[in-house]
């Protein structure tokens, strides 16, 4: 207990000396200060949007739940109306909201330091802010993991010199937690989610593997599993207008390159975001969702500046098309009715594919000089522009009737408490009740061989029903 107090102690007084010395250094981060070679630490990644607050009548800061570090998840909220929130009376106002997520993997930390710019050049009218649109950061998501930083937990990443661990304070991997709500930060978030209701959600991410010419990637929530016409537009409206914003500003981008071990020219499919996953999990509210994957082999500086462009064109896209979101999103909700159709489960559908033009490198198999094993080599001096076959659509394999209602034993609270935390009404019963229910009993399934974070992963469920 001692030592976790001096901990906080110290964290609030160099809060206080960060505060100070932002204010002195007339809102210049520590990513431009070190020419794009470092990235904030939690303390002054904080400290800076305090002084934005201070500064500008435009930015609100809020506290927002406990996370499993002992510290709270913190909100920051720029309204283009230079309006001051409560968290008692925030409205939207008839506006949508685009909810931005930072640092859940703290060693990715180029969305971090890009909202940092993204706020402050709003709020000084460096560029130009939404007029229908309210933007909301979560600063740091993962403050166990970035108050842990090092250098050596992503070594073939470029940059930056210090960076976050990606375990949290209890080692979980915050972006596999979002359905189950086993740590205190996702259980904030979905505070922090239900309270906003955003319309539009990104999370900022690095990702490894294979190697191409890009610097961006982008990972949209998967249209069929979206559903309806709200899914048609974010395929063929929205998603189509942040590629070519972006390639009008030189910043070619292309679908998350999801492959393991082989080259993408063979062809690759679209990244299914289930539940537990962020973009998956908001996708359950009928948000728009986008994960931001820049790639780990290209300079810091490159990945900010490109998260910071491609979030500018998100917001203008979105600003620009606010009315048609926000109807679409009204409108998706009379799709679950009961008696209705509800799919649960996807496999790829590959007999619908697209073909990309790809920027990739040559790649081949080649000995490892440390192990004598096979391992994938890229050749950056083979630069190539393919046709690439590009798997991007899904069909359900399961699904099930929306029932009028689901009846849960008393004794699962632990349903109970996340039904509540989730703002999904039910009523309890007052007294014993006699009811006919269709019941389903586990017939069959199959597991993985080890737990993950205290679950283990069943699949190929199967049920039968009663009555």
């Amino acid at each position: 207990m001692k030592k976790t107090l001096l901990h906080f102690s110290l964290l609030y007084l160099l809060f206080c000396f960060t505060l100070q010395n932002i204010s002195a250094q007339n809102l210049n981060t520590t990513f431009e200060t070190s020419n794009g070679l470092q990235t904030a630490p939690y303390e002054e990644v904080i400290a800076y949007y305090l002084a934005l607050e201070k500064k500008f009548p435009s930015i609100t800061v809020f506290e927002m739940g406990q996370t499993d570090s002992g510290l709270p998840l913190h909100i920051v909220v720029f309204d283009p109306q230079n309006k001051k929130h409560s968290k008692e009376n925030f409205s939207k106002n008839g506006r949508n909201l685009l909810l931005i997520n930072n640092g859940i993997h703290p060693g990715e930390p180029d969305g971090i330091d890009a909202t940092m710019l993204l706020f402050r050049d709003f709020a000084e009218n460096k560029i130009i802010p939404p007029q229908n649109t309210i933007i909301a950061a979560i600063p740091v998501y993962n403050i166990g993991g970035a108050l842990n930083r090092n250098s050596t937990s992503r070594t073939n990443q470029n940059g930056p010199e210090e960076y976050g661990f990606r375990g949290n304070a209890r080692n979980y991997d915050l972006n596999r937690d979002f359905i189950k709500n086993d740590t205190k930060n996702a259980r904030a978030f979905a505070e922090i989610f239900h309270w906003l209701n955003p319309d539009l959600f990104i999370d900022n991410h690095v990702s490894n593997g294979a190697d191409y010419q890009y610097v961006l990637t982008h990972l949209f929530t998967q249209h069929d599993k979206l559903g309806g016409d709200l899914g048609t537009y974010l395929h063929t409206s929205f998603m189509p207008q942040l590629e070519d914003s972006l390639l009008r500003k030189k910043w070619d981008i292309t679908p998350y390159v999801n492959v393991f071990n082989q080259v993408p020219e063979k062809g690759f499919s679209q990244f299914m975001d289930s539940p537990r996953y962020a973009s998956g999990y908001t996708t359950l509210f009928n948000t728009l969702g986008l994960t931001v994957e820049t790639h780990m082999l290209k300079p810091y500086r490159q990945r900010v500046d490109g998260t910071y462009e491609l979030m500018k064109s998100f917001i203008n896209i979105a600003d620009k098309d606010a009315e048609t979101i926000n109807t679409l999103r009204k409108n998706a909700l009379e799709k679950y009715k009961v008696g209705s159709y509800y799919p649960l489960s996807w496999a790829v559908d590959s007999s619908k594919t697209s073909t990309l033009k790809f920027k990739g490198f040559e790649g081949k198999m080649v000995p490892s000089k440390v192990t004598g094993a096979e391992r994938l080599k890229y050749f950056r001096d083979k630069p190539f522009t393919k046709d690439v076959t590009y798997y991007n659509h899904f069909k359900a394999t399961d699904s099930v009737t929306i029932p009028s209602a689901y009846i849960v034993p008393k004794g699962y609270w632990n349903i109970i408490e996340l039904l509540r935390l989730n703002k999904i009404e039910f009523s309890e019963f007052s007294k014993d009740t006699t009811i006919n229910a269709e019941v389903y009993h586990i017939k069959n399934f199959e597991t993985v061989k080890n737990s993950f974070e205290g679950h283990y992963l069943h699949f190929k469920t199967e049920v039968r029903k009663s009555t």
